[in-house]
C-alpha cells in the first residue's frame, strides 16, 4: 500500500486520521534512534577508538542488511571489550539525549492511559535510567557484562543472559510486546509501537498502529505512520 503525505514530513497509510488515542492501551518504543538522540553501541565504542567499525554493522543491522542480528550485536559488543563503567558514564551524561517530543508524546500517552513498553536492543545501563526519566512501566534490554576482581568495572566483551532469553532482538521485542498484551488483557491491535530500525518491525508488524520515526527506508515503507520531520510528538497529529 502506497503512503500519502498527511503533512510536511509526516506521511500515513492504511487508515484515514484521527484515530483515538484512548482506543490504545500501549505504546511501546525502541530506544536508539527513536526514544533517544544516539545508538548507545556506537557511542561506547568510540571510548576505545572502535566506533567506525561499530557503526558500520550498526547501520547495516538497522537497514536490514545483516539477517541474524543477535551475530551482528553480539560481534559489536566483543569490539567493547575494555570500556569502563565511566564510560558509559560519560556517554549518559554527555551524549544522551531524549529525541524532540519524545517527553510529550509518552506524557500524552500516560493522560490517555496507555501504559508504556521500552524494548531496545541496547542495554539496560541506558534504558533503565530512560525509564526512571520518562516514569516508563515496562522494559527489556540487554545487559552488558562486567568484570569483577582485576580490572573490575570494565567489561568483558560479552552479555548476560537473563530469564527470558539471551538478547533482545526483533523476534524478543514482538515478544515482550504480545506478553505485555496479554498482562494488560488487552488486544495486540490496541497497541501502538514506535521504532526506526529492521529490528523493530517484527513489533511493529503485530500492533495496531505502527510508527516509524526517522526511519530506515525499509522501516518507513511497511509503517501506518512515518514521522520524517520534526519529533515524536507528531504522532499525536493523526489523534484525536
Amino acid at each position: 500500500m502506497e503512503s500519502q503525505e498527511f503533512a510536511p514530513g509526516l506521511a500515513i497509510q492504511g487508515f484515514t486520521p484521527p484515530l483515538r488515542l484512548a482506543d490504545f492501551r500501549l505504546i511501546a518504543f525502541d530506544m536508539d534512534s527513536t526514544l533517544i538522540n544516539i545508538e548507545c553501541v556506537d557511542e561506547i565504542a568510540d571510548a576505545v577508538g572502535m566506533k567506525e567499525q561499530v557503526a558500520a554493522i550498526t547501520e547495516a543491522a538497522m537497514r536490514g542488511e545483516i539477517a541474524d542480528y543477535k551475530e551482528s550485536l553480539r560481534r559489536r559488543v566483543a569490539l567493547l571489550e575494555g570500556v569502563t563503567v565511566a564510560d558509559m558514564e560519560r556517554v549518559y551524561t554527555e551524549r544522551l539525549q531524549l529525541n524532540p517530543g519524545a517527553e510529550a508524546l509518552v506524557r500524552a500517552c500516560k493522560a490517555a492511559g496507555l501504559k508504556v513498553l521500552l524494548v531496545s536492543g541496547g542495554f539496560t545501563f541506558f534504558t533503565d535510567r530512560v525509564r526512571d526519566k520518562l516514569g516508563i512501566d515496562y522494559t527489556r534490554s540487554n545487559v552488558l557484562e562486567i568484570r569483577s576482581g582485576p580490572n573490575c568495572g570494565e567489561l568483558t566483551g560479552r552479555m548476560v543472559d537473563q530469564p527470558w532469553g539471551d538478547i533482545c532482538d526483533g523476534e524478543e521485542k514482538r515478544k515482550m510486546l504480545l506478553e505485555t498484551c496479554s498482562r494488560l488483557g488487552i488486544s495486540p491491535k490496541q497497541a501502538i509501537a514506535v521504532g526506526d530500525g529492521a529490528n523493530d518491525l517484527p513489533m511493529m508488524g503485530a500492533a495496531g498502529l505502527s510508527v516509524a520515526y526517522h526511519a530506515k527506508p525499509k522501516v518507513r515503507e511497511q509503517a501506518m505512520v512515518a514521522i520524517n520531520s520534526g519529533g515524536l510528538d507528531r504522532l499525536l497529529e493523526v489523534m484525536a
